[in-house]
């Protein structure tokens, strides 16, 4: 794995750099902001995450370790692959992205070019638990929160995903009577994905129920 490259600048365009390391140059993506403090013929240092393809191996670089990480953690979400992920972090900082994905803002994903409503929807669902904001302290037990702070943020995130705000509503409550502790914490990502798998055990006790009945 190529962790980063340090050497002289030998080309900066609109996406990608090329790093001259003792004459063999590297090409390497990256955001916008990252590529503007890069100069021809001046020594950088990139962080790399490499992607490797059946027919291609791709350099994707950053200024420092923390976007890298947000990066690799985006790939792991189903539908997002690496220029979906770079135009994310060319559009959040990285704490920006951590925020967005713990409280369940899906809409602020939408502001990315490429990702729909649908998108946005299924990172805060898989990111749930996977990125954490860094002033979040661990082990500190949460204050009980008010169901009008979170439960609008989560409507919003399952009417994104297909559902009406009147069945999100619904499903909210019910999920939520089974779980209270998670309502008292009010994390959004994690009420989300709670409400979306109780209503795939309602679909499979509903299933079970017209099946007894022929």
């Amino acid at each position: 794995m190529i962790s980063f490259l340090r050497g002289t600048v030998a080309h900066v365009s609109l996406s990608t750099a090329v790093i001259d390391l003792n004459g063999a140059g590297m090409s390497v993506y990256a955001t916008p902001q990252t590529l503007s403090h890069l100069h021809v013929g001046e020594e950088a240092k990139l962080f790399t995450s490499l992607i490797v393809r059946e027919d291609s191996l791709t350099l994707f670089g950053f200024s420092n370790d923390d976007e890298r990480e947000v990066f690799d953690v985006l790939l792991s979400v189903s539908g997002v692959g690496p220029r979906l992920a770079l135009a994310v972090l060319a559009v959040h900082e990285p704490e920006a992205i951590r925020v967005a994905a713990h409280s369940g803002d899906a809409k602020s994903f939408t502001k990315v070019p490429g990702i729909g409503p649908k998108v946005a929807g299924r990172i805060v669902l898989e990111l749930a638990g996977k990125l954490v904001p860094l002033g979040t302290a661990p082990g500190l037990a949460p204050a009980v929160a008010s169901e009008s702070a979170w439960k609008p943020q989560v409507v919003a995130a399952m009417a994104s995903l297909g559902w009406s705000e009147k069945d999100a509503a619904g499903s909210i409550d019910k999920a939520m009577a089974d779980s209270p502790e998670l309502a008292d914490a009010g994390n959004v990502a994690q009420i989300l994905r709670a409400t979306l798998r109780w209503l795939g055990q309602d679909g499979a006790r509903a299933g079970n129920r017209v099946g007894s009945r022929g």
